[in-house]
């Protein structure tokens, strides 16, 4: 398997306890919910059933005791999908841990990312 890059990534799965957990793939579908404004558009881009994404909102609704995406029913020019201020409170406190604890692994990513790279 051929990898796309040359240096160690770091990315952060939360557990919020009761096995609910917020990971890179439930952030990314809020952050294609936010950039297409449509759940189903956002399900497309990421490749999956709206079916998928509609259950894994609301899981993360369920986690967070509130809406993450607020819907609107109309259509193609007057429906869609928004995130609530949770939902945006949530991706702004993930891209903090995900800041902080990438700069905190940055001396031990590069370490490891040299391992392969001493036989010889």
């Amino acid at each position: 398997m051929a990898r796309k890059s040359s240096e160690p990534k770091l990315w952060i799965r939360i557990d919020l306890g009761a096995g609910e957990k917020i990971g890179p793939g439930k952030i990314a579908l809020l952050r294609a919910v936010d950039e297409h404004q449509s759940i189903s558009a956002a399900a497309r881009a990421l490749s999956m059933s709206y079916r998928r994404a509609w259950l894994l909102i609301e899981a993360i609704g369920q986690s967070l005791n509130g809406p993450v995406v607020e819907t609107h029913v109309g259509g193609r020019e007057r429906g869609g999908a928004v995130l609530t201020p949770l939902g945006r409170d949530l991706l702004a406190r993930y891209d903090e841990i995900q800041s902080v604890a990438s700069k905190a692994a940055t001396p031990a990513l590069r370490r490891l990312a040299t391992l392969g790279r001493r036989r010889g």
